[in-house]
């Protein structure tokens, strides 16, 4: 059953029928496309636009298949170009002509939209609660394993020591912007875009307030043009999925370096591993390698939903047809990655001593000693300049830090004294860096007790009309 075809003398193609077709794919918003579909036969019933009878006899035949659909029972059929076809086809099948009613004062284009801004809003939900549990697994962990020295890298070279427990709580950090990302992507994508018809709105007395209040949305539509030609809350949920999925890349890629013999930091359990099919000892990080992969794929699927929408005129163009499939992917990969980098943060194994003996090297505490220079009166400048001469001494004679005398120390500056020694032990680096967001064990704690808050935040959060 078309929903256009009185003016067509001839069936399209069979190739076009194919091309044009999009049941495949957004099958998937039946609930949210009967959800709209029984909020505005409801009001068309209440305002009068159709009668109370007719209102009822839709209402019925859509929850029937609306039943029929969730049990798998509903046929579709050859010709249902969309879900809304499919809809539409079946009601009519239930309750016969009436059901033509229901298309009065919509039409798909308004439809569509709404069905996904419905889809977003509920995704959005789901996806901030699975990135509370990975924050709650990294603090947990944090919690547990943090207290171990290791070292920091910029140009990943190490740099100065910090603790593991630091280091997994910056992502904490970086997931609760990601979490607060999506929550603002979903109040610019509660608006009712029902009612804007096919550009133009209605002449009939649609009642848009009390559709929305039925549906959940807060906000309806100030412009028809607007609500059936933009996909901007597309767009931002899917940048909002890019970064965080770029955030659990790089986290990926850590634990691919921490779990190679060369660095030894960690083990990833067996069960999110996987073997070699020709090397009997191997054991591949592949659930880190997959989550790498597949960063890739999401801002793939941002950057196709932004070439779309780059060149279209207003308003609605079948371009937006293809909003849906990236769309979808990138929500699907989205919490399938999640879900895997929390059960893999949840059953790693540490190494606190290969990660310590890792920090006690590469002169990780030279900055420690520039500091103390500088505490002593030295302008910071002059302490570095000082400090890289003594390392390039030992480097010359291969030599640490700890093994320079305290007369050797004296002949670079006499503002060295005895208690120098004491700042450049890697633990007491670490236990003087008590700055806000700094490494020390208390600071960490502060971080753990701050997360607890956010993560108990992002469970509860829930924005008006969910």
């Amino acid at each position: 059953m078309k929903l256009w075809g009185g003016r067509f003398e001839t069936e399209p193609a069979e190739i076009m029928e194919e091309f044009n077709a999009s049941l495949s794919f957004d099958r998937r918003l039946y609930r949210e496309d009967i959800a709209v579909s029984l909020a505005h036969a409801m009001m068309l019933g209440k305002t009068g636009i159709i009668t109370a009878d007719d209102a009822k006899a839709i209402i019925k035949g859509l929850k029937e298949v609306l039943t029929d659909m969730e049990k798998d029972k509903f046929v579709y059929s050859h010709g249902d170009e969309d879900i809304h076809t499919a809809v539409e086809r079946g009601l009519g099948e239930k309750i016969g002509e009436v059901a033509g009613k229901l298309r009065t004062g919509r039409s798909r284009n308004d439809q569509a939209v709404t069905d996904l801004r419905l889809y977003v809003m509920t995704d959005i939900d789901q996806v901030t609660e699975l990135v509370a549990e990975l924050m709650a697994a990294l603090t947990d962990r944090a919690e547990t394993d943090g207290g171990a020295i290791m070292p920091g890298y910029t140009h990943l070279q190490k740099a100065q020591p910090i603790t593991l427990g630091h280091h997994l709580m910056s992502y904490v950090f970086m997931l609760d912007r990601d979490a607060a990302r999506f929550v603002s992507c979903r109040t610019r994508a509660d608006i009712l875009s029902l009612g804007s018809g096919a550009l133009a709105g209605t002449t009939f007395p649609i009642d848009r307030d009390m559709v929305a209040k039925e549906l959940g949305f807060t906000k309806i539509s100030a412009n028809s043009l607007d609500g059936v030609a933009d996909r901007d809350f597309v767009l931002e949920y899917l940048a909002a999925a890019a970064i965080t999925m770029t955030h659990l890349s790089r986290f990926a890629e850590e634990l691919i370096l921490w779990t190679s013999r060369e660095f030894g930091f960690a083990k990833m359990s067996e069960s999110f591993s996987t073997g070699s099919s020709i090397m009997p000892q191997k054991k591949n990080p592949d659930a880190a390698e997959l989550v790498r992969g597949k960063a890739g794929r999401v801002t793939g699927d941002l950057m196709a939903m932004l070439t779309v929408m780059k060149g279209l005129p207003l308003a609605y163009n079948k371009d937006l047809q293809e909003d849906k499939e990236a769309l979808f992917d990138a929500a699907d990969t989205l919490k399938k990655c999640l879900r895997v980098m929390t059960g893999v943060v949840q059953t790693l194994t540490f190494d606190a001593v290969r990660m310590s003996k890792a920090a006690d090297d590469d002169f990780i505490t030279a900055t420690d000693l520039a500091d103390y220079l500088a505490v002593k009166g030295m302008p910071f400048s002059a302490a570095h300049t000082i400090v890289g001469n003594i390392v390039k001494i030992c480097v010359r004679k291969n030599k640490r830090l700890t093994d320079v005398t305290m007369e050797e120390y004296k002949d670079f500056s006499p503002l060295f004294e005895r208690d120098v020694l004491d700042v450049i032990r890697i633990k007491r680096s670490v236990e003087r860096r008590v700055s806000a967001g700094g490494v020390s064990p208390d600071q960490l704690k502060s971080q753990i007790a701050a997360a607890r808050g956010m993560i108990a935040e992002r469970r509860n959060d829930k924005t008006p009309g969910t």
